[in-house]
């Protein structure tokens, strides 16, 4: 009987077979788009001449997307420079953690990143937001994050320090585009029903600014892979029992798409500076 591989020589199988496939051998930041933020992906390459896309299920390890507004794509974009081109590996979708594959499934993507080399990465996603100042479409760094799953990606007796996980450089170099961007403490629940408001007053009373179902198992995996982590959450709506409206995944897809400009260009003109 054939062992299975273990999750980090399936990522780098992947890797070789995304170099196989797009004939880079090397990548140098890795991009995950959350829900509501697909529409930004065509600010990173307008024409598309500096693109090669491939479906998700060619690489090892991947499965097809299982939310809407979520593409189950990967797409390789090189980004020219006057030191020289870089490559940026986008993947146009993630697997939840709600949707039972695992957490090895849920953090592939990053380790496949990082097995093809990027030393960099920024995690998006659509999210509630706590505080009252925030409008539907409104892009928020994450400062830091609660983990609220239950679960880790590291395998086995791995001590991973998460002190600084979310670079204060790269939110820094975030500012330099958009000065009047807002910055808060991200909450993953499992998901995928959304939070009560009795749990939206919990998240207030532990500190939590931003609510959603994702990025934070991506974020250690990512530290625990050695790369530097950016994370950007959408707000798509505010929290459950704020606005008193009820809580619908249409409503994500809609903000992102309203605000599908300002994002993007905040991606066009950050990854190339990372």
């Amino acid at each position: 009987m054939t062992e299975s591989p273990t999750p980090y020589a399936l990522a780098d199988q992947a890797a070789s077979r995304l170099a196989d496939l797009t004939g880079v051998a090397r990548h140098d930041i890795a991009l995950v788009l959350g829900s509501g933020w697909l529409p930004a992906a065509e600010a990173l390459d307008p024409t598309g001449e500096n693109t090669t896309e491939l479906d998700a299920t060619d690489l090892p390890g991947f499965a097809a997307a299982a939310v809407a507004g979520h593409s189950g794509k990967v797409r390789s974009i090189r980004l020219p420079g006057e030191s020289g081109d870089r490559f940026l590996l986008a993947f146009l979708s993630r697997t939840h953690f709600y949707e039972g594959r695992g957490v090895g499934a849920v953090v592939h993507g990053v380790r496949t990143a990082a097995a093809a080399g990027c030393h960099a990465i920024v995690l998006t996603n659509g999210c509630g937001g706590l505080k009252d100042t925030w409008e539907p479409g409104q892009p928020v760094l994450i400062s830091d994050h609660i983990n609220l799953t239950g679960r880790s990606p590291i395998v086995g007796a791995s001590f991973v320090d998460l002190t600084d996980l979310y670079s204060q450089r790269l939110r820094e170099l975030c500012r330099t585009v958009d000065p009047s961007l807002d910055e808060g403490i991200y909450v993953q629940f499992p998901g995928p029903h959304y939070e009560t408001p009795a749990e939206i007053g919990m998240v207030r009373a532990i500190g939590g600014h931003l609510v959603g179902m994702s990025t934070t198992l991506e974020a250690i995996a990512a530290r625990e892979a050695g790369m530097e982590v950016l994370g950007i959450s959408l707000v798509t709506n505010l929290a459950a029992g704020i606005s008193g409206d009820p809580l619908d995944h249409a409503e994500v897809l809609e903000a992102g798409r309203a605000a599908a400009s300002r994002m993007g260009d905040l991606l066009g003109r950050v990854v190339p500076l990372i």
